[in-house]
């Protein structure tokens, strides 16, 4: 949010540097993320005088140039070549004489010379408005009024010219009492004023109008729930025409359009003091009734950007005597309604509209207005008359309008204050330290929190209705520590804590292992949003209220976000990627599916860059055996089976129990392209649920390193293409012989001298008796058990 240091100077007086003051407002909460300049005309009037047109005739070597002659006063007549097709003899122009320096709008210039345009001596430049910051237009040269402009005189005599500082704070959702000028002075008010700062702060209050005549206008609240308060002001012999250069250059600092006086005081009162207000043309209202309530669904009303949009019923929507539609209240304004300048009569609102509603009505039509922004966080019940007043006020005084009538206001049920019990031990337990109670009052005075009794060990407290954050004691410690001064609060020299055993139940245990496992390994942790947009809605959870089309959807996979990840280091040139995340995932079926996961994604180099190996590309294999470190801790028996998912060009899972524990693959070349991604990337996921679930008991037992040596023997085996290592390997498994300790495959071989339809696989068994020595016979014997075997189940042949 744009804050402007003049603007925020009309409510807070204190002689704090900018600098100082973005110090401040930073130690308060609101961080200063930038300080812009601000100048009410872009680039510089200093040069540019009024001059009047003597001469004007076509130039004799070029037929869109004019050959002219301008009096720029004190007997100064210069000769200037200009190409503007509107020029013409006894016009009142601005003129840039020699030496005047010309910005573009980057700040770039240009220095008027004189120089031969054509052959022609040109001493100066008439000036388009554009050329000056004055406004866009470039269709020819600016023509003054010789009335109010004297030849000779400095152009810039008469502007006001205005320059600002504008500080751009990050605003958090809580603060809803800082979403304005005045809002963020009182809150710098309360840190100055107790931290030996000069500050002067005067808390609003409404202003005394007269109303002339009476009016017909009535109000109707249907739901008071929806609509607790709402005023309303019939404004009479309003004259809706430009702002005065004050006001649009507070509205300018922050990078808001000036449109016309009316529009521009509703936006001054918003900005300025946090209250939206909105302006009806009075004479387009039937029946001369308001009336705030909702509509039948379906209901088409078109807004004040043109748009016809279909109302579902649950808007608040501010309506005529005849129930059409003015405008979604607190969201936006309607098109037939709106003010234009033919308007005489107008009527102003301002109202305090339920937070829920307003957010779910501004997030179902996509609109996020400045009135919106604030309505649906929660404005001070409170300001609605002060806000409403001042408006009024600034109407007489700007647009000659006349206030005609009462104010129309329905508030039922006053909005009360926070009433809290705030004790002294607690904050002492919370902070860490004492401060004194009068240091304590004097915050809290200066936070606007009323003290109503001093009890034994505390105050009984009010707080205003516009700190809708503040509700609990600990919110108001908050406060105080907030004032008072985090750097104030001295770091303990010594922090106790009792350390918690987690028993192998707990799935963070679990979680936990992992990590320092994979971070031993090489691997970084990273943490992604759950809320995403997806391509394929099916099996998607969407939300109900999403906060942008990007944000819509509760991710399917890990993997997008992960890929993206890896993306981000690619361009910043670090390609050698070894990423993990614990997060969960969601899926929409016969119910809502949540399951938790963890995610691994390598891709790159799989050692660093060296002389005996500058091309280590990492592979499958390589994360596979990531994962087969990970399993080991479960001691559990798995089986790896062939996968088919889309996301992955080649894959393999693991089951257990007929369930999928693990997927591992390479990930499709159009997932990889979709994230901007030229290199390949291997991903694996692990169901945690699963895991834990089928975790033993078994705990890892170390002994001692035999004594006696593993025997190797080798087996070369010619069997069908279709037949997989996996079937091999789970079938030597049940061997029942004790003696197997190791089963590996070396070697894969298709091609030339083997029959159609076969393939060769070398695999190893390492033997070992932990007792004695093997000896032949006993190796002999495990080794015709595992060829009977292969050759019974599978057709196998030694080769």
């Amino acid at each position: 949010m744009k804050i402007s240091g003049n603007w925020l100077k009309d409510y807070i007086k204190t002689d704090l540097k900018t600098e100082k003051i973005g110090e401040f407002l930073t130690d308060i909460g609101l961080e200063v993320e930038g300080i812009d300049k601000f100048e009410s005309i872009k680039g510089s009037l200093e040069g540019i005088v009024v001059g009047k047109v003597l001469t004007c005739e076509k130039h004799p070597n070029a037929d869109k140039l004019n050959k002219t002659t301008v009096d720029v006063g004190n007997g100064k007549i210069l000769n200037i070549v200009c190409g503007a097709p509107n020029v013409a003899e006894g016009q009142t122009v601005p003129v840039a004489v020699v030496g005047t320096k010309i910005y573009a709008k980057d700040g770039s210039f240009f220095e008027i010379k004189e120089a031969k345009i054509r052959g022609e001596v040109s001493q100066g430049m008439i000036c388009a408005e554009d050329e000056l910051g004055l406004s866009n237009d470039h269709g020819g040269i600016m023509v003054l009024d010789e009335t109010k402009y004297e030849v000779g005189k400095n152009f810039a005599d008469y502007f006001e010219l205005s320059n600002d500082e504008v500080f751009e704070i990050g605003l958090t959702p809580n603060r809803t009492d800082a979403m304005s000028h005045y809002g963020v002075a009182r809150d710098l008010h309360a840190y100055l004023s107790t931290n030996q700062q000069k500050s002067e702060f005067e808390k609003l209050s409404s202003v005394s109008l007269k109303n002339e005549g009476s009016h017909n206008f009535s109000l109707e609240v249907e739901n008071t729930e929806l609509t607790p308060r709402y005023i309303g002001a019939v404004i009479n012999d309003v004259k809706v025409t430009d702002s005065p250069d004050w006001l649009k250059n507070r509205l300018k600092a922050i990078g808001l359009s000036p449109i016309n006086n009316i529009v521009d005081i509703t936006n001054y009162i918003l900005h300025g003091l946090g209250q939206p207000l909105h302006a009806f043309d009075a004479d387009k209202i039937a029946d001369q009734k308001i009336k705030v309530g909702t509509v039948a669904e379906g209901t088409k009303f078109t807004t004040l950007d043109g748009v016809e949009r279909t109302l579902n019923g649950s808007e608040i929507i501010i309506k005529d005597g005849k129930d059409t539609p003015l405008c979604i209240a607190g969201v936006f304004g309607g098109l037939e309604s709106g003010i234009s300048s033919e308007t005489k009569t107008i009527f102003l609102e301002s109202a305090y509209f339920n937070p829920v509603a307003i957010r779910k009505a501004a997030k179902a039509h996509g609109l996020n207005t400045d009135a919106s922004f604030r309505f649906e966080r929660g404005v001070d019940p409170n300001i609605t008359r002060t806000a409403i007043t001042h408006a009024i006020k600034m109407i007489e005084d700007l647009a000659e309008g006349k206030l005609t009538g009462e104010l129309l206001e329905e508030y039922p049920k006053k909005i009360e204050d926070h009433y809290i019990i705030l004790r002294f031990s607690k904050i002492e337990q919370i902070l860490g330290t004492k401060i004194h109670r009068e240091k304590v009052k004097e915050i809290l005075k200066a936070l606007e929190i009323q003290v109503l009794n001093e009890i034994q060990n505390g105050f009984e407290i009010s707080v205003p209705a516009y700190r809708a954050d503040v509700t609990r004691e600990i919110d108001v410690i908050e406060e105080i520590l907030r004032i008072y001064g985090y750097n104030k609060i001295d770091a303990p020299q010594k922090i106790s804590f009792t350390p918690v055993k987690l028993s192998k139940n707990d799935q963070d245990e679990l979680e936990n292992s992992w990590a320092r496992t994979l971070q031993s390994l090489g691997f970084n942790e990273v943490m992604n949003n759950s809320l995403t947009s997806v391509k394929d809605e099916t099996d998607a959870v969407k939300l109900l209220n999403p906060l942008s089309g990007d944000l819509a959807f509760m991710r399917k996979s890990l993997l997008e976000g992960l890929l993206q990840n890896a993306a981000y280091n690619i361009n910043r040139k670090s390609q050698d990627i070894k990423f993990f995340e614990f997060g969960k995932i969601y899926h929409k079926k016969e119910k809502y599916e949540e399951r938790k996961q963890l995610a691994v994604l390598v891709s790159g180099r799989n050692v660093a860059e060296n002389w005996l190996q500058p091309k280590s590309a990492t592979n499958f294999y390589h994360l596979k055996s990531f994962v087969k470190v990970l399993l080991e801790r479960l001691s559990i028996d798995y089986k790896e089976v062939a996968l088919s998912d889309d996301r992955f060009s080649d894959a393999i899972a693991y089951e257990c129990n007929g369930k999928t524990l693990v997927r591992i693959g390479k990930v499709s070349a159009q997932l990889l392209k979709d994230a901007d991604i030229n290199q390949e990337c291997f991903y694996a996921e692990i169901e945690l649920e699963l895991a834990q679930q089928l975790r033993t008991d078994n705990q890892l037992v170390f002994r001692d390193i035999p004594k006696f040596n593993k025997i190797r023997r080798d087996l070369a085996l010619l069997i069908d293409k279709n037949i997989t290592y996996e079937e091999l390997f789970q079938s030597a498994k049940k061997n029942k012989s004790p003696f197997i300790k190791n089963i590996n495959l070396f070697d894969v071989y298709e091609g030339k001298n083997l029959p159609e339809g076969k393939k060769s696989y070398a695999m190893s068994f390492e033997l070992l008796n932990e007792e004695k020595t093997l000896e032949d016979k006993e190796i002999s014997h495990v080794m015709d058990s595992l060829i009977k075997t292969f050759q019974k189940e599978f057709s196998a042949e030694l080769r």
